[in-house]
């Protein structure tokens, strides 16, 4: 791992203002330039009115509101989708709509999006209206299904369209061919806001909200936005800052929804300290578990649930489901390592690993093989597609990607250069979804491997390790790391500080039989700083010297009562490297 420093340059108007002068710098790493960018009032918001489409959506989904009319939401089995659901029947419930269901396809029976099959499930409901969360740009004959059905939907979404759109009523994705909408991160989940947003503007021209139905403060779902957005590891641009950090001080204050509450509670975690990182490492985990191993149902039931006792039970179930799913994605990936083991002594001895993997194993969970590729992707600095057996002699494939490759790109050339070799593929730049024949995994792994060696560069499968440089000795402290911890949401384009600098290793020992609990002394000032690395043995430790340059992020633990800085180690090497 190549260790390298951000160099950002402080503006004027930031090196002038009254943040902290650590933060100060952070910022400017990130390419902070003015206050206004870290100015997360709501009043900043993008306005959804250049959002393609959204009139006409907005004026069909009040119609059905004001005439009581039925609508199904149609989600995914994902966290985004699942907040997007809850989201969606939250709001839709305060506009006064009575007659609301929600539909999230299985994946091991139907896999993503509306499908035909799934739209003949939703008919059985008779639904007068389908509104997609999440899903729905790229399926065409699915909302054909639902036409034929006389049922009209509305599509929100925010993956990349195909070159061919659905034939909705109403399509709002900030991603499709014409909409000028500057947000382009906006999560699934955001999509469904800002449509929530639009519909509750034209209830109101129409005179809609009373005594007896007053008009919601929309902010009262910010907690479902906020735990989407970060949990789909979207880029947190500005926008997406202004929505998670809205949603973040809800929950701080104690004013989030109970489902929230539970998941954060079953994971021994404080509402009143929460942070976008519980958001991504703590709650988002627990509530995909109930996608990848059984039904979002679940997930989206705890979402809903307004009595904390009986969220605390759905986040029961959950937590027991997530260690359930770590258990697999161990398995799992003791397997992957054996698999690249047999593939690395097939090849010549002056080859290197390839620049793209593509890996099958016919035990392999549908449902955790997303996890498996982004564990080999962190490994081994690879985009990495993971395949499981779906049945019927078909895939299916769960791929992340690395900076320099937009994998959605990449099987769309895939698919032009042999059409067919891809039933369907969908997703982002840095995580995409496939499915392929059985039969045809040696053909898509070649021609995989070629498509990505075209576009990436050596220097992009170098792994490399970006920090905010030291901290001054002054600033290691309690205070600053609150500071930090709480300035704003850290995230995906946008990452948590990270710092690096030499220190002495005074003391090790091994704690929990698999964590590196350290003592660490900086400049020889005689001051040492406790510190662990999770996961990390003493064969882990740079060998022959105990001067040690660490990666590390400021953390306070708190034990019995007590709290004091810790340094929570991500790498190790020898001070020289």
């Amino acid at each position: 791992m190549l260790i390298t420093r951000r160099k950002g340059e402080l503006s004027e108007e930031l090196a002038g203002s009254n943040l902290h002068p650590l933060l100060k710098q952070v910022y400017a790493n990130r390419g902070v330039t003015s206050l206004k960018q870290v100015d997360y009032q709501l009043a900043n918001l993008q306005d959804y009115s250049s959002l393609k489409d959204i009139d006409r959506a907005a004026s069909l989904v009040a119609d059905y509101i004001t005439q009581q009319k039925k609508i199904l939401i149609v989600g995914d089995f994902d966290a985004d989708g699942a907040t997007s659901c809850a989201l969606m029947i939250r709001c839709l419930n305060a506009f006064g709509l009575t007659n609301i269901d929600y539909l999230v396809p299985n994946r091991f029976d139907f896999g993503y999006g509306l499908s035909p099959q799934i739209v003949d499930v939703a008919a059985q409901s008779s639904p007068d209206l389908i509104i997609t969360v999440d899903n729905g740009i790229s399926s065409i004959s699915g909302v054909a299904r639902a036409s034929e059905r006389g049922i009209p939907v509305v599509v929100t979404d925010h993956h990349l369209a195909g070159d061919t759109l659905p034939e909705a009523a109403a399509i709002i994705n900030p991603n499709q061919p014409g909409c000028e909408f500057p947000a382009k991160n906006t999560a699934g989940v955001g999509v469904a806001f800002y449509l929530m947003l639009a519909v509750r503007a034209q209830l109101r021209e129409r005179e809609w909200f009373d005594d007896s139905k007053p008009e919601p403060n929309m902010a009262f779902v910010l907690d479902l936005v906020a735990l989407g957005t970060v949990a789909d590891v979207v880029p947190l641009d500005d926008n997406n800052r202004i929505l998670v950090n809205a949603g973040l001080q809800r929950i701080r204050q104690n004013r989030g929804c109970a489902g929230i509450h539970a998941l954060l509670e079953v994971a021994g975690k404080s509402v009143a300290q929460c942070s976008s990182m519980d958001f991504g490492f703590i709650v988002g985990p627990r509530l995909n578990a109930a996608g990848r191993l059984d039904d979002m149902s679940l997930g989206i039931e705890c979402l809903l649930s307004n009595d904390y006792a009986q969220a605390l039970q759905y986040a029961g179930e959950l937590d027991q489901m997530n260690r359930q799913r770590r258990k697999i994605e161990g398995e799992m990936l003791e397997q992957a390592f054996v698999l690249l083991n047999k593939q690395m002594a097939q090849l010549e001895a002056s080859e290197d690993l390839p620049d793209a993997l593509a890996l099958y194993d016919e035990q392999w969970h549908q449902g955790v093989v997303g996890l498996l590729a982004s564990r080999l992707k962190e490994k081994f600095h690879r985009p990495v597609i993971a395949f499981a057996d779906a049945g019927d002699g078909e895939l299916k494939g769960s791929g992340r990607s690395i900076s320099g490759l937009h994998l959605r790109d990449a099987l769309d050339r895939v698919d032009k250069y042999q059409p067919g070799l891809i039933e369907k593929f969908g997703g982002h730049a840095m995580a995409a979804g496939l499915s392929i024949r059985a039969e045809n995994l040696a053909d898509f792994q070649r021609i995989f491997g070629e498509q990505v060696s075209a576009v990436l560069r050596p220097e992009d499968l170098q792994n490399i390790c970006e920090t905010d440089g030291p901290v001054d000795e002054d600033c290691m402290n309690i205070e600053t790391t609150e500071v930090i911890r709480y300035a704003s949401p850290w995230g995906q384009l946008f990452p948590e500080p990270v710092f690096d600098d030499v220190f002495t290793l005074s003391s090790w020992r091994i704690v929990g039989e698999k964590h590196l609990k350290m003592e660490l002394e900086k400049n020889g000032s005689g001051r040492r700083f406790s510190a662990i690395a999770f996961n990390k043995t003493d064969e882990d430790l740079p060998a022959g010297t105990d001067q040690v340059r660490v990666v590390y992020r400021l953390d306070v633990n708190e034990f019995r009562g007590n709290r004091s800085l810790q340094l929570i180690v991500q790498h190790l090497a020898p001070a020289a490297q």
